[in-house]
């Protein structure tokens, strides 16, 4: 009789609609592709972490390499400007001494003026070999950019110093040349 009862037990229990869904099952082989692209992904990741390092690097390094460059073509334009000036007060001071339309007492004040605008020259050389020689003041590379630009155009505006005052002399020399035609032409009347 027990065995009969527990027939028709499970025999009802079997025919009533259980809506329970019972443990689930795990594939493993999903676990284990997942657990494989995850250990891929972190090596990926640890691999761009690498690369944005490395190219950090090469960001500061390009940055060295542009202000070197910038350095440079400052310092360049530096040499050309006192080239050009010191062209500039040899040829155009001799002409200017050698006019027979300068005063003597004149020479001394003309020849100041430009040997004045040397001299400046020639320390601002010396200022920017000195900044290139060694860290002064520990300067950034930045910093020292930014001084030989500012002395580049220090040495722009004496070579237009040079160019202004020679031109000057000139239109002076000019001027004191047609004053004496002026002066010394015959009249026949």
């Amino acid at each position: 009789m027990k065995t009969k009862f527990l027939i028709f037990v499970t025999v009802v229990l079997l025919s009533l609609k259980v809506g329970a869904q019972g443990m689930p099952v795990y594939d493993n082989t999903n676990f284990i592709s997942l657990a494989k692209s995850l250990i891929e992904s972190a090596k990926q990741t640890s691999q761009l972490l690498k690369t944005v390092e490395f190219l950090k690097k090469q960001k500061e390094n390009l940055e060295k390499v542009a202000n070197a460059i910038q350095q440079l073509q400052a310092v360049q334009k530096i040499a050309q400007n006192n080239q050009q000036l010191f062209n500039l007060v040899q040829n155009d001071l001799s002409e200017i001494l050698g006019s027979p339309y300068v005063n003597v007492d004149e020479i001394e004040n003309i020849t100041a003026s430009f040997t004045d605008i040397l001299d400046n020259s020639l320390e601002t050389v010396n200022f920017v070999e000195e900044i290139l020689s060694n860290d002064y003041l520990k300067m950034t590379d930045s910093e020292r950019a930014e001084i030989l630009k500012q002395k580049e155009m220090e040495s722009k505006q004496m070579v237009s110093q040079v160019k202004s005052k020679t031109k000057r002399y000139r239109e002076i020399i000019s001027f004191r040349k047609m004053q004496d035609k002026i002066n010394n032409r015959e009249t026949e009347y």
